[in-house]
């Protein structure tokens, strides 16, 4: 039975070719299709690298056929409005409307399960309060900047140039020109598409210090000043670790390494370039915060920070002893979750490796609270942000603004195929083929970013009007409230523990975070025994 189809295929490829030679040419037609499926037919009995194709000649493409088509037939046809991961239709399409500036109100009531576990909100008061997106910005960099700077309090999340397209770097950079927020650069380093529309940029420097590296792939502080000494970097970003791959570092193929790659980068045209799981700028957390120092005085006093994404708990304890004993703090912390990402990682890293966005957050908060230093230091949350709940959930869970990669993305065009790693991108967002680039055009894309920011903050002014509060930075944990199971509701206060400022200083035993604070030492990351 297995081999009726190609037989069948054999049988009337032969049949018309009799007929075309003894009768007429037109019978000849049919062989354009039979001709090429008789020999994929032949090919499969003959290839040795995969059986079902040497049981099944033919029929087995379909297999491949369904396989390649799944996720298309689930994405459009049977996912439920708020079943795609990791966005769902419902996420995507509200990007899209208020991208494109059209009104993104929902008639006929919620389509959302308010007594499903895990449903969120915020109650609203008996009288709003009308609200001023445009004020809606933060000033980080405190006495030790001599250059601090007014963030929005949404802005662009850190993706590299080479990962995402010149083109796209314009639009995104153009479009944060637009609407007065910053474009983080990703460790990618300052391409000349960053620099076109001179959009406000934060300048991430990763392990393989790209921009700012020796030939030998170090640090290089002058380079560096150059560099920093740009008006258009507003603030210096440190990665130590991000979300979508926490402790790993990459390799960028000497193939792709283009001449505009290696300008922006600092690195030699055609050659691999690798980026290490650590940073060699320093060793222990004393080092951390003495290069901060450094970072801060070499850019002429721009706020310099750090993005992470939370691992071992004595590890970011740590930092803070570190900080507590140099009297060194950064201006900012970015913490990342681990349901971020948009570039590609292993399985396991992606899936299992790093803490979620809440938790974390939750965590940076409280150790700088319990050490006393967190009117000191401005926290960035990243992972997942779409909307104004998003953002103000976060903010009342301590953070001060928020970061947005993959919906920018989505203001692009982006249709969430996850091709991102192949050069594929149907879109020209996130590859380097210019033809498939050149379906981007920036004129277009740019408006549509400053548009998507403009709406969404102005949803979360919405948003906080509703609650009958003055800024969004008045919202505290026990205004989100929590659908736990059936009847059980509980607001985030009452989930999570939060500490009381300098508490880790004078009571440590008498927190969740004991263990792990005796654990940590300001002069290494590994656990003290």
């Amino acid at each position: 039975m297995r081999y009726i189809p190609f037989l069948a295929i054999v049988f009337l490829t032969l049949l018309f070719l009799g007929l075309g030679l003894a009768a007429s040419a037109l019978w000849l037609l049919p062989l354009i299709v039979l001709a090429p499926l008789a020999f994929l037919g032949v090919w499969d009995l003959c290839q040795e690298s995969h059986s079902l194709k040497r049981v099944y000649p033919v029929s087995a493409h379909f297999r491949w056929f369904f396989e390649w088509l799944r996720p298309y037939l689930r994405e459009y046809l049977l996912d439920s409005d708020h079943q795609g991961r990791p966005y769902s239709h419902d996420q995507r399409a509200l990007v899209y409307k208020r991208a494109k500036n059209v009104e993104s109100v929902q008639a006929f009531g919620t389509d959302r399960d308010p007594y499903s576990p895990g449903y969120e909100w915020i109650n609203h008061a008996m009288q709003g309060r009308k609200q001023d997106a445009e004020a809606y910005r933060i000033t980080i960099g405190d006495a030790d900047c001599a250059k601090p700077y007014s963030a929005s309090v949404f802005n662009i999340s850190a993706m590299s140039f080479g990962s995402l397209s010149g083109r796209a770097v314009e639009a995104l950079n153009q479009g944060a020109k637009m609407g007065n927020f910053y474009h983080d650069t990703g460790e990618g380093g300052i391409s000349s598409h960053h620099r076109i529309h001179g959009g406000d940029l934060v300048w991430e420097i990763g392990t393989g210090y790209f921009g700012c590296r020796t030939p030998d792939g170090r640090f290089d502080p002058k380079a560096f000043a150059d560099r920093a000494s740009s008006d258009q970097v507003r603030m210096i970003e440190i990665k130590l670790s991000q979300g979508a791959k926490p402790g790993k570092g990459g390799l960028l193929p000497g193939a792709k390494v283009t001449q505009e790659i290696a300008d922006a980068r600092g690195v030699p045209i055609g050659l691999d370039v690798l980026s290490p799981p650590g940073h060699s700028a320093f060793s222990d957390p004393v080092g951390l915060m003495t290069w901060i120092a450094e970072l801060r005085e070499l850019s002429g006093g721009k706020p310099v920070g750090f993005k992470l994404c939370v691992g071992h708990r004595w590890e970011f304890l740590a930092l803070v002893k570190a900080m507590l004993k140099t009297g060194i703090t950064p201006d900012f912390i970015v913490v990342d979750g681990a349901e971020g990402g948009t570039g590609a990682a292993p399985a396991e890293l992606s899936n299992h490796v790093g803490t979620p966005l809440r938790e974390g957050l939750i965590f940076v908060v409280n150790a700088l609270t319990g050490a006393n230093l967190r009117h000191r230091i401005k926290i960035a949350a990243a992972g997942k942000v779409v909307d104004g709940h998003d953002m103000a959930a976060n903010i009342a869970l301590g953070a001060d603004w928020c970061n947005a990669a993959r919906p920018f993305m989505f203001s692009l065009g982006c249709v969430q195929t996850k091709q991102c790693h192949t050069g594929h991108c149907p879109v020209g967002v996130a590859t380097q083929d210019r033809w498939r680039e050149a379906g981007l055009v920036v004129e277009d894309k740019a408006p549509r970013v400053y548009h998507f920011h403009r709406n969404t903050v102005a949803a979360l002014s919405e948003y906080v009007g509703a609650a009958g509060l003055s800024h969004p930075w008045d919202l505290r944990p026990y205004h989100l409230r929590i659908r736990m199971a059936g009847n059980e509701v509980h607001s985030a206060d009452s989930i999570y523990d939060f500490l009381t400022p300098g508490i880790l200083l004078d009571a440590p035993d008498d927190t969740i975070y004991g263990r792990w604070w005796a654990m940590a030492a300001a002069d290494r990351f590994a656990a003290a025994v």
